[in-house]
């Protein structure tokens, strides 16, 4: 019987771990020569550093118990943004800077309607959203920015170093840094307590208030920094290019929250969630599958997820 609940427990803790590895063996049986190789392990990295990047902002608004949904927008804006920096001959460096600054006082703005007027977050973040869908679209006319793009601009987005891409060694840098505040530091301990327990925060002296604010800001920078990234990568910049982004962010922080036994947001679970949402795209491209079929399955990911951890904790009755 104690073997049954032990292997119970580890199938909830875990489990999702073990349905990553299965989607690897799974499709490295079906094309051992196209997916079980160096370089197309390589280029998931690629792949999937970009969802990295702005499901770590997710995941840290997710933190303090909040959602941020502009996320795809404050990318749109980021890459455009730098985009047109980089065709106006403003230095390279600034491009990638600016528009992080802007993005990152937007996120304060978000903070700040949440938390002084008690706006629901989702509410707030979804009308945000869609005031900067309207600015990104006056912004370009409506157009891809790719015209007269320098050379420096792409440099960042299709360099390697020792044949790892520079975007994926950005993807593992920001992961370890951002797991190391929020494990190590009393900023990221300040933002799981209040996400506990926001009440008890507050008579326990942490500014809530200051702390969410942060945690929205931190998350557009992400966001504008993937944007960024993104027209780095491409070479070009659309309007709602970071719009894709923003169902998949969410989806990779649900199943990081199924990861381990905690139950809650965190940044490796994150980092394994986008993984496996990856390799599943990667693996369904070379098996020719559908497009379309990628929604359905992140869709469906993140019911199970959510089914996933509410079984963990025992809500499901």
């Amino acid at each position: 019987m104690n073997k049954k609940i032990n292997i119970s427990d580890l199938f909830r803790a875990y489990g999702t771990i073990f349905a990553g590895i299965i989607i690897v063996i799974v499709f490295s049986i079906l094309r051992p020569d196209a997916f079980f190789t160096m370089g197309n392990l390589i280029n998931i990295t690629r792949q999937i550093s970009l969802l990295v990047i702005i499901a770590l902002g997710a995941t840290l608004v997710m933190c303090v118990d909040e959602f941020d949904l502009s996320i795809g927008a404050l990318a749109s804006l980021g890459g455009v943004v730098a985009a047109k920096l980089a065709v106006a001959g403003v230095p390279i460096l600034l491009c990638f800077i600016i528009p992080v600054i802007i993005c990152f006082l937007i996120g304060l703005i978000n903070g700040w309607i949440v938390t002084r007027f008690k706006v629901l977050s989702f509410i707030t973040t979804l009308a945000m959203s869609t005031i900067l869908g309207g600015f990104t679209f006056w912004f370009t006319g409506g157009a891809t920015v790719f015209q007269n793009i320098p050379k420096a601009f792409i440099i960042v987005g299709s360099k390697s170093i020792l044949a790892i891409p520079l975007l994926s060694i950005i993807m593992v840098i920001l992961t370890f840094v951002f797991w190391f505040i929020m494990r190590h530091t009393a900023f990221g301990r300040k933002l799981y307590a209040i996400g506990g327990n926001e009440s008890a925060s507050q008579v326990s002296g942490i500014h809530v208030k200051k702390y969410k604010n942060l945690a929205f800001a931190l998350c557009a920078a992400l966001a504008a920094l993937t944007g960024v990234l993104m027209a780095s990568r491409l070479g070009s910049a659309h309007p709602t290019g970071g719009d894709g982004l923003f169902l998949q962010s969410y989806a990779a922080v649900f199943l990081g929250r199924t990861v381990f036994k905690e139950g809650v947001p965190n940044i490796w679970g994150t980092f394994v969630g986008a993984a496996i949402l990856g390799i599943l795209a990667n693996g369904l491209t070379i098996l020719q599958v559908p497009t379309f079929m990628q929604d359905l399955l992140t869709g469906c990911i993140i019911i199970l997820a959510v089914i996933i951890q509410k079984m963990g904790r025992g809500d499901s009755k």
